[in-house]
Order: structure tokens, then C-alpha cells, then sequence
């Protein structure tokens, strides 16, 4: 398996989106951007809020398209094009409605699980899905007709919470990911557990 440079996280820019439940990914990125004291910065040329910065002793990419998340693909194919990243070296955080808050889970390849900024990705890499992926589980409102409206709406305290909480987590994994030790991370992460 490919080693992973870049870390990706998925959501909707501006201040209206910041603490909406669909920014989970994003709040992954802007974690490990605060927890390394690195600036996120707009890269025009990938449209998305960029870093670079030394992780498990070599460089590696930050990335929040800025594209809207219907619209991600735009965004991480330009960048892979400049850095010649392929699909397996992509870690992609995003929301995911089928798990908890206070829960996350590393995933290999798969579907988009109709999760739209996974589809447009995958779509912009020419349909390949051979990427990595955190799952950050904001939970799901219980009806389908009901996903838009929560998504795009902001967790309670205590929800809040617990998505931090496994956000530290994923904090404390992520070096072991990066270092080629998935099922060290995997079996640390997916034991934890913070759900209200």
C-alpha cells in the first residue's frame, strides 16, 4: 500500500458552514493544522485552504478544497496533478451519518456510500476509489428526508463534544497511519468511543 502524503478534509467553506456537521472533515485537517502550529493558507491554484508540513519525518500536504463539497474532485485532482500524488496516497476525512459522534474509523478504497464530496473525488480521479478515508460519524437524524437540513446543521454541546474527543484521537493515530501501521491506528481508533 501506498504510503499516505496528504491528509484531505471535505466540507463547505466560510464562516456560515464552520460549524456545520458536514465540516467533520475539515475540522480534521484544521486540528492537525492547529495541533502543528501551522497556518492553513488559500492556494488559488487548488482552490482549497492549503498546508505543508514535516509528519512522521517527511513532508506532507493539508488540504480543504474551498470548492464546496458537491464540487470537491476540482480541488484535490488539481492538486494531485502538481504534486503527481496517485488516489493511494490520499487520506480523506469527511462526515459520516452511519456512525455516532464521539466515533471514527479508517477506511481503505470502497464506495462513496452516497457521501457527494467522496463521489465527485473519486469521479475527478477517473472513478478510481483506491483512496484512504476517515469517517468522522456525526450520527444520522433517523429519516432520509431529514439528512440535508442536519447535515447542514450545527451539533449540540454534548455532541460537539464527543466529535472532539475522537478528533484528539484521530490526532494521536494519525502518525501511526502515516508510518504505514494501519492496523495499529485502525484497532486504536475503532475502539474508542465518546458517543453521548
Amino acid at each position: 500500500m501506498s504510503q499516505v502524503k496528504a491528509i484531505i478534509g471535505l466540507g463547505n467553506p466560510g464562516p456560515k458552514y464552520d460549524n456545520t456537521r458536514h465540516n467533520a472533515g475539515a475540522w480534521v485537517i484544521e486540528a492537525v493544522a492547529k495541533h502543528h502550529n501551522v497556518p492553513l493558507r488559500l492556494e488559488k491554484k487548488f482552490q482549497a485552504l492549503y498546508a505543508r508540513l514535516s509528519l512522521a519525518g517527511e513532508d506532507r500536504y493539508l488540504l480543504f478544497p474551498q470548492t464546496y463539497m458537491n464540487r470537491s474532485g476540482a480541488s484535490v485532482a488539481a492538486f494531485c496533478q502538481f504534486f503527481k500524488l496517485s488516489p493511494p496516497e490520499l487520506l480523506v476525512a469527511h462526515d459520516e451519518l452511519d456512525l455516532l459522534p464521539g466515533t471514527a474509523r479508517y477506511k481503505h478504497g470502497g464506495g462513496h456510500g452516497g457521501h457527494n464530496g467522496l463521489r465527485d473525488i473519486a469521479s475527478a480521479l477517473g472513478n478510481d476509489k483506491s483512496f484512504s478515508r476517515i469517517r468522522v460519524g456525526i450520527g444520522h437524524p433517523g429519516d432520509s428526508s431529514q439528512v440535508t437540513q442536519y447535515v447542514l446543521g450545527n451539533p449540540g454541546k454534548a455532541e460537539r463534544a464527543a466529535i472532539d474527543a475522537v478528533l484528539e484521537e484521530i490526532l494521536a493515530t494519525l502518525p501511526l497511519t502515516l508510518e504505514g501501521e494501519w492496523s495499529k491506528a485502525m484497532n486504536r481508533l475503532h475502539s474508542f468511543s465518546a458517543s453521548k
